[in-house]
């Protein structure tokens, strides 16, 4: 086949070819890579050259939350590219300026100094380098199920398999056990694993910890929504024994939960909040570390040492301030909280109908399956870090009905865009109910 290489006018399949041949896909071995060519995309939808369309219940890689092809986000790259296309990170830029003080509206409790990197992972490594040189302390605690990025020292902190290649990795990570044990063990109540996280902290020693980083709800490794109490238990533990608080917003932040920060539903603080993904929705990467101002002071006569050349990237600042005007223009958050009320309520549906349904969790538009084989043993459909043949069905079956979201282990995601409408969600869970079909054959008792 000859490869068509002047990018207009492309097939499917010559896209994939040349893309196979020339460049490397994330987290896979290259003979196992299926991808599925992107021709275009707008609003919960995107499509291949051929025109096959596919309901985007992932938002990408929960990353997408305004919807894709904006074109108010559009106008503001354009614009900023045409004025100012690049400054160092020496510069002060209006973007970068005004992007600061706009994140101190919006973000919680006295967070009100950023910095601004290329994305998630380096926002958590950042926030690591703050802490230690803040408190001159060196381990971090971490929990095991977690991700975090796929960097150096991001993987570390992980705690999920993803991390197990990367090792041994940076040295002082310390991984504690969540308050969730998986689908048969289910859940520890707050008092149960904070118990065990003090055990943890009073057994590393206490006056050694810089931080305790947890995502605020844990994304791909389940959607786990803390019980209640249990951040506001954290935060506690942190202040007794003098550790930062470092919540990882990066998927849970800008509206998926139904509030600008996921910290914002229990009303708790933490010392550092990392984010990407959804500030600017995925247009141009970007990423950024907030901090609380006594952090932030400590830097005032001391050197931070940290940065890249494309850290405050101009477009990036632009992008994000005008993804955030779409926020509010279109009143996501509200509408996240509105959808968010009937996916829950649709997942109930499922959950009564399908006996492959073992449990699913929502907050928001973030949202989980669990599947297993048995309600009453709990067996999951497919083990840790594992598929099976039903899963795997499954996941072919939702790419074939044109429905785009992840099948992981024994669970997959509802994640649309936070624009998603009614129509649109059920059409997504149309598909799903149809789908289940498939894995309650599996179903024992």
């Amino acid at each position: 086949m000859t490869t068509n290489t002047t990018g207009k006018g492309m097939s499917g399949e010559e896209m994939i070819a040349l893309t196979k041949k020339h460049t490397l896909f994330e987290w896979s071995a290259q003979s196992k890579v299926d991808p599925i060519p992107v021709a275009g995309a707008k609003g919960c939808y995107f499509w291949t050259p051929e025109g096959k369309r596919y309901l985007d219940f992932n938002s990408q890689l929960m990353s997408v939350n305004i919807g894709h092809g904006d074109p108010r986000v559009i106008q503001a790259i354009s614009e900023q590219a045409a004025t100012l296309a690049y400054a160092n990170p020496y510069m002060a830029t209006e973007a970068r300026a005004r992007l600061g003080a706009k994140l101190a509206e919006i973000a919680p409790g006295d967070i009100d100094v950023f910095f601004f990197t290329n994305g998630g992972a380096e926002a958590n490594e950042n926030a690591v380098k703050l802490a230690r040189f803040y408190t001159g302390r060196h381990k971090i605690l971490a929990r095991y199920r977690s991700y975090h990025g796929g960097t150096a020292g991001s993987i570390t902190l992980t705690g999920d398999p993803r991390r197990w290649a990367a090792e041994p990795g940076i040295p002082g990570v310390v991984h504690v056990l969540d308050p969730y044990h998986g689908i048969a063990r289910g859940w520890d109540t707050a008092e149960q694993a904070l118990a065990l996280l003090e055990e943890t902290i009073q057994l590393e020693g206490p006056a050694t910890i810089a931080a305790f980083i947890l995502e605020t709800v844990t994304g791909t490794n389940g959607i786990l929504i803390p019980p209640e109490g249990y951040l506001q238990g954290v935060r506690a533990l942190c202040d007794k024994y003098g550790i930062l608080l470092i919540a990882d917003e990066v998927m849970a932040g800008f509206g998926r939960t139904g509030e600008w920060f996921a910290v914002n539903h229990w009303n708790v603080v933490p010392d550092l909040l990392t984010m990407a993904k959804g500030l600017t929705s995925s247009y141009v990467p970007l990423g950024a570390v907030g901090m609380r101002r006594r952090i932030a002071e400590h830097f005032t006569d001391k050197v931070f040492y940290g940065g890249l050349t494309y850290n405050s990237h101009p477009l990036g600042c632009a992008t994000a301030l005008a993804t955030i005007r779409v926020y509010e223009e279109d009143r996501l958050l509200e509408n996240t909280r509105k959808m968010g009320a009937l996916m829950k309520e649709l997942m109930a549906e499922m959950e009564k109908k399908h006996p492959s349904v073992g449990a699913t969790r929502a907050i928001g538009l973030f949202g989980i399956f669990e599947l297993v084989r048995s309600r009453k043993t709990r067996e999951p459909m497919a083990p840790f870090n594992g598929a099976s043949e039903e899963m795997l069905a499954l996941g072919k079956f939702f790419r074939q009905e044109g429905l785009y979201t992840f099948v992981r282990w024994n669970t997959f995601f509802t994640n649309p865009p936070l624009c998603i409408n009614e129509k649109e969600l059920r059409e997504g869970f149309a598909i799903i109910d149809r789908a289940l079909a498939i894995t309650d054959k599996a179903v024992k008792d």
